[in-house]
């Protein structure tokens, strides 16, 4: 008994740590303990025991030793205590009351330094208009006359009001009182400050190349391109080498249909076989539908189609709710493209969940990933246009007729087969593609802009924590489905692009953000930044200079892997 009592009175005394000990994991998903805040996990009588001055004094024979370890695993009040507070569960109030802080201090400090910067930026402009002005009163007083009627003459043909276009100089300005005068100057500032964007951009554009102007209408360039591409399409035999130069800097929206499917060798390039060969191959896709997809609540699948059927539906909240035996296709379906109405709409839904559950099943090796449903939306969306001539986003396809939703459902579903073959161990287990492939980022992140790459490490940033997902989804939860397609117009034309090409665009596209990753100064920030990247506004103007960068890396790189070796 009194050996008992020294155990007892040893453990309570004994701040040392030891085997078994339960303490705090510190982390990203684990922000270090605070007991103001976890006040509910610590117990009213339950102090730490203060600490010791000086180094514990240590054991000089084996017998000491034993007899002061000697208790370490034995499960006392002590223990249960430990462990009961260790199983308490946290409380949800506390840690989204954290999180919420931390991403509100994170959107008030970056925007103080936004308002400081425009502030700064006004000044200056200021200061050089004002310079501006005292050198030109002396003209102004010599020909007032003529100045005047200049003026006039212009407000009347052209106001910044009525063609929405952004005032450049004083002498564009319409004239009126100097309050007015004042207030537009003001607005001047703001608008030379602010980069120039249209109020809505359309998430997927109605034309190949649209771009951050929003504007749809066809250049004289652009419609010489149009022509090359129908006169090489009509030919007997069309060159692909040819037709993959032509595509490299973007496809028309008219064309992309159909060099999209010669691309990626779903068709022949001999134009006498192509109906036979759409034939067939549609054909094949829907015996394989009749023969597999009854089976997807088989005990044997109905985890992969419950997935997907929650991956989809999360497009729609209304398909959350899940029959029991519904199992990984059904659970991301709902997550392919929340924003884009098209995608919300249950037949939409319904040919996802097949194309996905029939790829599934036909590739053991990988079966369903989740985010493969991101890759079926842009091969839809193309082929979709090949029926209509209205934008997409809002359009009901169940106004189609059944044998062109058909046909974009089994093409749909062949040339994300071929996409998908190239890329096929970024699904496998474990992932070792992906893996690679941001081993590979970061090495050359390193060689090509060291500061964000020691930055990126002086806090703690691992590249799989964001790049993971840039690799798995090809970039498709990083940019707009508009850009998404563009990017793919010149994949289908790169060789490799879907596989060794993707990861020059994802060193160039993290370099694109150098400025506001060095501005970070946390690692929550870095993390908030990088997952959520302001890419809402681009257009193809933005994808072309991120794709010619990627050339550059390429070009540098490709053929030297040693150069991004240390």
């Amino acid at each position: 008994m009194s050996s008992d009592g020294n155990k007892k009175q040893f453990w309570k005394r004994n701040a040392a740590k030891v085997p078994g000990s339960i303490q705090h994991v510190y982390g990203a998903q684990h922000p270090p303990f605070d007991p103001l805040l976890h006040a509910n996990l610590i117990k009213a009588g339950n102090k730490p025991p203060p600490a010791t001055p000086g180094k514990p004094k240590k054991a000089t024979t084996f017998q000491e030793f034993e007899s002061i370890t000697s208790d370490a695993w034995d499960v006392g009040d002590d223990d249960d205590e430990l462990l009961a507070m260790a199983a308490q569960n946290l409380n949800i109030e506390v840690v989204m009351e954290t999180a919420n802080k931390v991403i509100e201090n994170h959107s008030k400090q970056q925007e103080r330094q936004r308002q400081d910067d425009t502030i700064e930026l006004e000044q200056k402009e200021e200061e050089e208009v004002a310079e501006g002005e005292e050198e030109e009163d002396e003209e102004d007083r010599l020909d007032e006359g003529e100045v005047t009627s200049t003026e006039v003459s212009f407000a009347s043909q052209s106001s910044p009001y009525t063609d929405g276009r952004l005032v450049k100089s004083h002498s564009e300005a319409p004239i009126g009182s100097p309050k007015d005068a004042a207030g537009e100057h003001a607005a001047l500032h703001r608008q030379r400050s602010l980069p120039h964007r249209p109020p809505v951009i359309p998430l997927v554009a109605r034309m190949a190349d649209q771009n951050t102007s929003g504007t749809p209408a066809m250049t004289e360039r652009e419609a010489s391109r149009l022509d090359k591409f129908k006169q090489l399409l009509a030919g007997p035999n069309t060159d692909l080498d040819e037709l993959r130069k032509l595509s490299w800097s973007g496809i028309p929206r008219q064309v992309r249909p159909i060099t999209w499917k010669l691309l990626s060798g779903y068709l022949p390039a001999n134009a006498e076989r192509r109906e036979s060969v759409l034939q067939r191959k549609r054909q094949e896709y829907f015996g394989f539908i009749q023969q597999y997809y009854d089976s997807r609540n088989d005990e044997h699948h109905q985890d992969t189609y419950r997935q997907i059927h929650i991956d989809i539906p999360r497009m729609n909240p209304d398909f959350l709710v899940l029959e029991p035996k519904v199992t990984e296709i059904h659970i991301d379906i709902p997550r392919t493209n929340p924003l884009i109405p098209l995608f919300q709409q249950a037949s939409v839904q319904e040919i996802f969940e097949r194309i996905l559950f029939i790829w599934a099943i036909r590739h053991p090796a990988s079966g369903y990933v989740q985010g493969i449903n991101d890759l079926v939306t842009p091969f839809f969306v193309v082929y979709v246009f090949e029926y209509i001539e209205e934008e997409v986003e809002n359009f009901d396809v169940s106004s189609l007729q059944e044998e062109a939703l058909r046909n974009i459902e089994a093409d749909s579903f062949w040339c994300m087969s071929k996409l998908l073959d190239g890329i096929q161990d970024n699904y496998t287990f474990a992932q070792p593609g992906i893996q690679r492939k941001v081993k590979a980022l970061e090495e050359l992140v390193s060689r090509i802009d060291e500061s964000v790459h020691r930055h990126m490490q002086h806090y703690e940033v691992e590249y799989l924590q964001f790049a993971f997902r840039w690799m798995n989804n090809l970039l498709m939860r990083e940019l707009p489905l508009r850009c998404t397609i563009r990017l793919w117009d010149t994949y289908q034309a790169e060789p490799e692009g879907f596989s060794h090409f993707h990861l020059y665009v994802c060193a160039a596209f993290l370099v694109r953000w150098r400025k506001e990753i060095l501005e970070e100064k946390d690692f929550q920030g870095l993390m908030i930044l990088l997952q959520n990247l302001p890419t809402m506004h681009w257009g193809n103007e933005e994808v072309s200079v991120l794709l010619a960068e990627a050339y550059r890396l390429k070009f540098a790189f490709a053929d030297a892997p040693n150069h991004y070796k240390r």
